[in-house]
């Protein structure tokens, strides 16, 4: 009777398994773009005691001013709630022009060519957001202590229930990541970009502009309009130094349409964005001094070799010290 007794006692206790028996929940990372959605998805898992194991944000070296800026205001935001945040970076491991190149804008300007987008691909996102969120996650324990236990880490996404994340939400899903699960808590939620908004006003932030790279197709007018000079220089300079070389598109904006020019510099010169004889002495001029640049760095041994980002700096020497952008951190 005893040991039956001992029997059915352990079968009882062996019915619940004590939580300390159970794996470790999968660590969760936000991929956080620094606009609307993505700011209102990281307030409200906050608020509902859900914060994420980790925020990541992937720096193209080409975000709009605004975008920066907002960073100086969420980052001591999700600090004073003990919320780690990441800022990452492409790293480049072989080169195949010269001087090395760390961002998207030096890529086109080494390369004389535009992002992949402006030609019909969409490589610039994969190469200059996904690939560094991926590297730094494999170097960060809890994501290798999950896929050691057979997890997938959970990756948050700030798409909303609005006709154009859903597009993108369905083709994100239709992808088997073994690493990986994408979640979607807005479209759970049922938010639309409007209350993103509202969500973010109530927690007392400013709401973010649209973040995006200053230099891409999806820009429309409005925005062209609000950059700032040193963007718009950039902008030509990056139209031009690829214009040789372009054969199926006219510029930045791909092709001229009833609403657009193809050529952005074409728009900034008709808006009087910036004054004629600086766009003209900037294809003129700048170009031939970049491919000169190159070719004295490719004379200079690799270790010592000048990166783009010197040429850059020089370049934007041209604007007001105070009008010039702020350099990354």
């Amino acid at each position: 009777m005893t040991g039956g007794k001992s029997i059915a006692k352990a079968v009882d206790v062996g019915s619940r398994v004590p939580d300390y028996i159970l794996p470790p929940r999968a660590p969760t990372v936000l991929a956080y773009g620094v606009g609307v959605d993505s700011t209102a998805l990281l307030v409200e898992l906050v608020a509902q005691g859900s914060a994420p194991d980790l925020v990541l944000t992937a720096d193209t070296g080409v975000e709009k001013p605004s975008t920066y800026e907002y960073l100086d205001v969420i980052r001591p935001w999700m600090a004073a709630r003990g919320i780690r945040h990441e800022i990452v970076r492409y790293q480049p491991k072989r080169f195949k022009h010269w001087p090395p190149y760390y961002s998207l804008l030096e890529m086109c300007l080494t390369n004389a060519t535009l992002p992949s987008k402006s030609l019909g691909g969409s490589s610039c996102s994969l190469k200059y957001k996904k690939a560094p969120q991926d590297a730094f996650l494999k170097t960060w324990k809890p994501a290798q202590e999950a896929w050691a236990r057979g997890q997938r880490v959970i990756r948050l996404i700030g798409y909303d229930a609005g006709p154009r994340d859903t597009l993108r939400a369905n083709h994100a899903l239709s992808i088997d990541d073994p690493l990986y699960e994408c979640q979607y808590p807005l479209r759970e939620w049922g938010w639309d970009r409007d209350a993103c908004i509202r969500r973010i006003e109530a927690e007392g932030l400013p709401v973010p502009n649209k973040s995006a790279c200053w230099l891409c197709v999806a820009n429309r007018a409005n925005e062209i309009r609000d950059l700032p000079a040193w963007c718009l220089r950039l902008i030509v300079l990056v139209e031009a130094r690829a214009a040789p070389r372009l054969r199926t598109v006219e510029g930045l904006w791909r092709k001229t349409t009833k609403a657009r020019p193809g050529r952005m510099t074409d728009f900034i010169r008709h808006e009087g964005l910036l004054p004629a004889e600086d766009i003209d002495r900037i294809i003129t001029e700048a170009p031939l001094d970049l491919i000169r640049f190159q070719d004295v760095a490719a004379s200079i041994p690799v270790d010592e070799r000048p990166t783009m980002r010197s040429w850059i700096e020089r370049f934007n020497a041209a604007v007001p010290a105070s009008q010039r952008p702020r350099l990354a951190a």
